[in-house]
């Protein structure tokens, strides 16, 4: 078992290392880009990444507090799914309206189970995780952000 401090140090080692490692990657459009914190610029939508004890998991997050305006922005997103798994090569699990956390979210997600961030020999099966995926989402999100906007 972990203390708290602990795999609060270790994430966050984790992060600063993946942080570093994605630097000298540009955004699709060419530009420099933190993608620790991808700014989707529309309010509630958010591309998380999750490196915790048992898996790690990299989402679209739909937070936004309005119930109907989060379904609707779940719909949109639905009429990109082709493209959506068609930019990442692979499918995507869709919730709707699950508790997380105390709140209710949607989210459109893929998970990588059997990995820890506390074991830095799966440091690697992380990043190669994370990296190709965020880069897709950023390709994604450059053709598909237009109809979220407004």
């Amino acid at each position: 078992m972990f203390s708290r401090e602990e795999v609060s140090r270790t994430k966050h080692e984790f992060w600063t290392a993946f942080g570093r490692y994605m630097n000298p990657v540009l955004s699709a459009e060419g530009m420099k880009i933190n993608w620790m914190n991808y700014h989707t610029k529309i309010k509630g939508v958010y591309f998380r990444m999750d490196a915790g004890l048992k898996s790690a998991a990299i989402s679209i997050s739909l937070e936004h507090g309005d119930a109907e305006i989060q379904e609707l922005y779940f719909e949109q997103f639905q009429q990109f799914k082709d493209l959506l798994h068609a930019t990442l090569d692979e499918e995507w699990d869709w919730q709707l309206h699950v508790p997380v956390e105390g709140r209710i979210v949607s989210r459109i997600y893929k998970e990588l189970p059997r990995v820890s961030v506390m074991n830095k020999d799966h440091w690697p099966d992380l990043i190669s995780f994370f990296k190709p995926r965020i880069i897709a989402l950023d390709s994604f999100w450059e053709n598909a952000k237009y109809s979220f906007e407004g």
